[in-house]
């Protein structure tokens, strides 16, 4: 049974964008760098934690909860980590971190492990060389650990060329696309490719942009128009002109995945190459980050892994 959290961090701002929709900003009793160089990769992620509320008879939970966060801010700030977080509305457990956290508010206490963790980067997937477009679909705060590489781009140099980076982000509402100020800047400054879309605009009768979830992006005669959104030329979304990375729920990864294996592209994950007998020298050309713990695509499904095989 987990034990109780000694906390060490502060949250110092809290952002609602919608009653579920959150940014938090937390910051450690001691710096995350002492030297004031950068301190994670963006990609990575960070723990927090929570304690229980005391004194409730007959709760059998344990008395904290920890979970892996992405990383919203750039690794050059040194005070503060940014969080972009969604209230989860059905948690797969039965203490979500989620819900403890939607009862704090700013100056209140809260675990935060200071040490980084995770490969999913730019280092650790294509290579941050790679000369290839950047092409990453994010639903809902998937976009954090996006916009946290973005971010890292432009504070090394501020006049950095983001042309071979691209955003499809997907929100039910356009008050739940994140960051949206931010990123039309770096879009018209900086280049960066971005495909807002919403996935129901009856209920926002003044939204023009794409409409479906993200990964409905790349489903049927939409993926022409996602192509021409990203400047690329009919049929050039592959493996040759872009990379993938994908970040959100189990829906969102399995649907894109399914769409871009008909371009060619090759998932990294062994047990699924084994599976679509994808031979061990093809390079993998779409990554993903997922929030939840269903399997991505079932590889026992032999009629499934039989038709993507065969595409």
């Amino acid at each position: 049974m987990a034990k109780s959290l000694e906390y060490n961090a502060t949250i110092t701002q809290r952002i609602d964008l919608e009653p579920t929709l959150s940014v938090f900003r937390v910051r450690p009793d001691e710096p995350f760098s002492s030297s004031g160089e950068p301190w994670f990769i963006p990609g990575q992620y960070l723990t927090l934690g929570k304690n229980r509320p005391a004194g409730v008879d007959g709760d059998s939970r344990p008395a904290s909860v920890r979970r892996p966060m992405s990383i919203a801010s750039a690794p050059h700030d040194t005070d503060d980590a940014e969080f972009y977080i969604r209230r989860v509305g059905t948690p797969e457990s039965d203490l979500p971190l989620t819900h403890e956290l939607w009862t704090l508010n700013e100056g209140e206490r809260l675990f935060c492990r200071p040490t980084p963790a995770g490969k999913f980067t730019l280092e650790d997937t294509c290579g941050a060389d790679d000369p290839r477009l950047k092409l990453t679909v994010a639903a809902g705060t998937g976009l954090a650990p996006f916009i946290s590489m973005a971010r890292a781009k432009v504070r090394e140099d501020p006049s950095a060329d983001l042309s071979d980076f691209a955003m499809v982000h997907g929100a039910s509402y356009p008050t739940g696309l994140g960051y949206r100020g931010e990123i039309d800047e770096l879009v018209a400054k900086h280049g960066l490719r971005y495909i807002p879309t919403v996935s129901r605009p009856g209920e926002a009768p003044d939204w023009t942009g794409a409409t479906g979830r993200a990964e409905a992006q790349f489903v049927g005669d939409k993926l022409a128009k996602t192509e021409s959104a990203l400047g690329l030329e009919p049929g050039e979304l592959t493996p040759k002109r872009a990379v993938v990375l994908i970040c959100g729920l189990q829906g969102t990864i399995a649907v894109t995945l399914e769409a871009l294996i008909a371009r060619g592209f090759v998932p990294d994950h062994r047990r699924l190459r084994r599976a679509l007998e994808v031979p061990d020298d093809v390079p993998a050309s779409v990554f993903w980050e997922q929030y939840d713990s269903t399997p991505v695509l079932d590889t026992k499904d032999e009629a499934l892994m039989l038709s993507l095989i065969h595409i």
